[in-house]
Order: structure tokens, then C-alpha cells, then sequence
């Protein structure tokens, strides 16, 4: 690829602000580069992955977020491989790309513009705890809901995003809307190719990874989505692990040692290990008093040291913690209707068929049909297909994104 400058130039506004122009690719389809001028842009978020700014859109004055990140020229950049192959509802948006050079010489920056999202379910939690408030219980279910209907697409796409976090997890809170964010962790694991273990942020980390495991599965996102749930419940992260080990321990105390045969599942190199013997915790000791049954059920059936023993997304979506959604009657507690939660595409409702005749409450169903325009629901089958398809081939120059890593 021939990495040019496309910044064309800065100027400034009648207004005093200043506005640059850019060369810049639109997220989906085909590679029409195009003029994009922006304006207002301002800081918003650093990482050791580069820098985040707020900007404004000339044309439209929709508000963007710019994530600018150091390009190796060696690879095709990963993020922006996977990010170009997903369309979601529940996943931030790419608008477009467009790359601009360093201080340094030869030194090239790879921008993405991405939707903006003003909030993230860890600031909404983290203020509801300082008030000493836990989230109300129908905000944490539409909030949950849509993280697993996320994962349930990626997962379908082959993409595990192995970076699950409240930070990652953008709120619209007028509206309820929730969307995935940050595949800069993410990829596509493609079965006997060995993947780096030190992933994801530590509280949310899948035991296998702490046990070192390279062969690990999309179920490790499923893991890291119950400890947020758990979180959510409890007000406070349920592993606060101060280290890998530690983190382990944390587990233990609430699961109880892992047996011989759930320590080879997670990684069979580790089968010698001597681990104290703690008996597991009742789940509703761990909880408060009054926690709904149904969301208790729910995190013991993602919390499981056995990777295949974990429910899939889409199974966690048809749960009965998230029936209250799927009632005609259900409001957000500001009054507004619920944010699109049922409109399935024909390619989400084909990962697990046996399920959409739960998925798809009676009421949409009724709507769909009267109106013509809807895409049709496929009628339920009888023979479930796997809740994690066999990973799809690597996307288009993804192979060489840096390693296997």
C-alpha cells in the first residue's frame, strides 16, 4: 500500500475554528476516497494504543470520535480489518479512514472515524456507586442484552473481541442504546493457531487465559460479558484480582477449586498444579438479598471454568433474566420506548435457528408480518446449529496483521 499525507489541508472557519480536510475511505464498501472536512477537535482519550479526539463533521454536523494509532507499514492493521467486515446495530460504527504522518520521517498514523458515543456503562455505573446506588435492574438488562447480541455477531463473523470491559462498552443513555467498541484486541481465531494468552483487561480475564492457554475459544468473551453482569449487580467488580494469580484466587473463592477434568478443559498443561481445595460459594450468597433469581441463574451459567459448559451469547439473549424486554408493554424508566432490541437480520437469526421463536417475541413477529418492508423472521427449527460456528476464514489481508498474536 502506498501510505501517503492525505491530510489536505487546515484551515480556519468563519467562525475562528480551525478545519481540516482529509482524504479519507468510508468504513463500508467499496474503496471511494473521499474529501472529509472536520472541525472542533479536541482530546477526548489516550492509551498506550495512541490518541482519541472528539470532532465535528463540516457536512453534517454529526459529532465523530478519531482514533489515531501508530501504523507498521510491515502489516495490514488488524482493527481496521475486522472493523470494515462488521455491521451492527450493538457495534460502534467506522464513518471512515484515512492515514497522516508523524513528526518523525516516515512515521504514519492510521485514523479511524468512528461514530460518537457520549457515554460508557463504566461511567454510569461508577456514578451510580458514588451515590451509593446500584443500576436499575431493567438498565442492567437492556444494557446485557445488547452486549450479548453483539457477541453473537462477532462470534458468527469468526471475531473474538478478547477485550470485554465497561470501559469498552458505549452508552447513548437518552435513547438505551449500547455498542461494542475498541477492536484493538480483537481477531479472528481460526481453530489450531495458537493465540497470545495475555489478553483482556485482568478483572474480566477467562481463567483458561490465566492458566496460559493459546487454544482458547470465543468463549472467553462470553466469561468477561458475566463479570461485567456480575458487576453490575453487585456495584463493584466480583474478581478484584491485584495480579494473575491473585485473580485466580478471587475466582476460587467464588467458584471453588476447579476439578482435574475443568483444569484440562481450561489448559491441559497445567494438570500437576496443587491448588488449595475451596469448596465453591453459594450464588446467592455472593449477591444481594434481594437479586433476581433469573440473573443469578444467568451468571452461573457464564461463570463456569469449563469453556463449552458456558452458554452462548445468543443463548444468554433468550434467557428469561431478559423477558421483561420482550414485553409489548416494556419502557425505559424515562418513559421513551426501548431501543431496537428485535430486529434481527436474516444472518443473526440463522447462528442458532432453535432459538428465534424466542428471540423474536410474538408481538415483533405480528408487526413484522403486517408490515411487508420488515425482513421476514425464519420460523423456528428444530436442529440447533452451534452456539460458536467454526471460525471463518481470516478477512481479506488479515493474515498479515502482525503475527498470530
Amino acid at each position: 500500500m502506498n501510505f501517503l499525507d492525505v491530510v489536505v489541508a487546515v484551515l480556519t472557519g468563519k467562525d475562528g475554528n480551525k478545519v481540516t480536510t482529509v482524504v479519507a475511505t468510508p468504513g463500508v464498501g467499496p474503496d471511494r476516497p473521499q474529501e472529509v472536512s472536520y472541525t472542533d477537535t479536541k482530546v477526548i482519550g489516550n492509551g498506550s494504543f495512541g490518541v482519541v479526539y472528539q470532532a465535528k463533521l463540516c457536512d453534517s454536523g454529526d459529532l465523530v470520535a478519531i482514533k489515531k494509532v501508530l501504523q507498521d507499514k510491515r502489516f495490514k492493521n488488524r482493527e481496521l480489518q475486522i472493523m470494515r467486515k462488521l455491521e451492527h446495530v450493538n457495534i460502534v460504527k467506522l464513518r471512515f479512514f484515512f492515514y497522516s504522518s508523524g513528526e518523525k520521517k516516515d512515521e504514519v498514523y492510521l485514523n479511524l472515524v468512528l461514530e460518537f458515543v457520549p457515554e460508557t456503562v463504566y461511567r454510569v455505573a461508577r456514578q451510580y456507586s458514588k451515590h451509593k446506588q446500584t443500576i436499575p435492574i431493567l438498565y442492567i438488562k437492556l444494557y446485557m442484552y445488547q452486549l450479548f447480541r453483539s457477541l453473537a455477531y462477532i462470534h458468527s463473523q469468526g471475531v473474538c473481541h478478547r477485550d470485554i470491559k465497561p470501559q469498552n462498552l458505549l452508552l447513548d443513555p437518552e435513547s438505551g442504546v449500547l455498542k461494542l467498541c475498541d477492536f484493538g484486541s480483537a481477531k479472528v481465531l481460526v481453530r489450531g493457531e495458537p493465540n497470545v494468552s495475555y489478553i483482556c483487561s485482568r478483572y474480566y480475564r477467562a481463567p483458561e487465559l490465566i492458566f496460559g492457554a493459546t487454544d482458547y475459544t470465543s468463549q472467553i468473551d462470553v466469561w468477561s460479558a458475566g463479570c461485567v453482569l456480575a458487576e453490575l449487580l453487585l456495584g463493584q467488580p466480583i474478581f478484584p484480582g491485584d495480579s494473575g494469580v491473585d485473580q485466580l484466587v478471587e475466582i476460587i473463592k467464588v467458584l471453588g477449586t476447579p476439578s482435574r477434568e475443568q483444569i484440562r478443559e481450561m489448559n491441559p498443561n497445567y494438570q500437576e498444579f496443587k491448588f488449595p481445595q475451596i469448596k465453591a460459594h453459594p450464588w446467592t450468597k455472593v449477591f444481594r438479598p434481594r437479586t433476581p433469581p433469573e440473573a443469578i441463574n444467568l451468571v452461573s451459567r457464564l461463570l463456569e471454568y469449563t469453556p463449552g459448559a458456558r452458554i452462548s451469547p445468543l443463548e444468554a439473549c433468550a434467557h428469561n433474566f431478559f423477558d421483561e424486554l420482550r414485553d409489548p408493554n416494556c419502557r425505559l424508566p424515562n418513559g421513551r420506548e426501548l431501543p431496537p432490541l428485535f430486529n434481527y437480520t436474516p444472518q443473526e437469526l440463522a447462528i442458532q435457528p432453535s432459538l428465534n421463536a424466542i428471540l423474536v417475541p410474538a408481538h415483533v413477529r405480528q408487526q413484522q408480518q403486517e408490515s411487508p418492508a420488515a425482513p421476514a423472521v425464519s420460523p423456528p427449527q428444530q436442529n440447533d446449529t452451534s452456539s460458536t460456528p467454526g471460525a471463518e476464514a481470516t478477512p481479506p489481508g488479515a493474515a498479515a496483521t502482525g503475527g498470530s498474536a
